[in-house]
């Protein structure tokens, strides 16, 4: 067999490259962001892609006056995760967003005197596409939808974050945050409990935890569990 030559070998190896790059899908974002002075978190920004990789934030920066004074606290702090959603919410996160039209039309219904409850922004980003629609009611139920669920995730990751700061600074206020957590996610108010279960597993495996604390973080895990293992 004649030997392939260096230069030939190098352009099939990036023409193999290129085919494989061609047959991934292209990579898309979702992301939801509501700015409510009167609620809490008073800003929250959840960015989804199409591999089921998700960040939070919530809470907006304090001015510097309020930053450097001595009451600010640190739940006064913005707050940043990063966690993995479970396939069937991501799934449904983009079919909402197909059936909304990836929200290139006007989404906000100023029909109806309907009370605030802050501006809510939808994005949709892919390689062909990059809209946007703000809205505070809409009549559209794909966006009634996903915000709802959008909502529900950030009311989880909320949970989250005051366990990680009660386990870190008050660990007799887990009980009570874990009972409204129970009580939230037998009224399906919850979704993808698993994004929190770092946190949870800690509790659990912390002994100078009350072992009724302890339990209530295992049944959680439990829930959440059984809930991915039947998607």
């Amino acid at each position: 067999m004649h030997r392939i030559r260096p230069a030939l070998l190098v352009c099939l190896l990036a023409s193999s490259l290129l085919s494989s790059k061609a047959s991934e899908p292209p990579q898309a974002t979702v992301s939801f962001t509501l700015d409510f002075p009167q609620s809490t978190p008073d800003h929250y920004s959840i960015v989804i892609d199409t591999s089921g990789n998700a960040s939070y934030t919530s809470g907006l920066p304090k001015p510097e006056s309020q930053a450097d004074s001595e009451t600010t606290s640190v739940s006064d702090q913005p707050y940043h995760y990063g966690f993995t959603l479970s396939p069937a919410t991501r799934d449904r996160i983009f079919d909402l967003a197909a059936r909304a039209n990836y929200f290139s039309g006007k989404l906000d219904d100023t029909r109806h005197n309907m009370a605030n409850t802050g501006v809510k922004t939808l994005r949709y980003k892919d390689s062909r596409r990059s809209t946007e629609a703000k809205y505070n009611y809409t009549t559209n139920s794909a966006v009634q939808q996903l915000t709802a669920l959008f909502q529900r995730l950030s009311t989880t990751l909320e949970y989250g974050r005051r366990l990680s700061q009660a386990y870190q600074y008050q660990k007799l206020a887990l009980d009570e945050e874990l009972k409204g957590m129970e009580q939230q996610a037998d009224q399906n108010e919850l979704v993808d409990v698993e994004a929190v279960a770092p946190i949870l597993k800690k509790i659990v495996g912390d002994s100078s935890v009350m072992n009724v604390t302890r339990a209530r973080a295992e049944r959680l895990l439990e829930k959440a569990k059984n809930s991915r293992a039947a998607e």
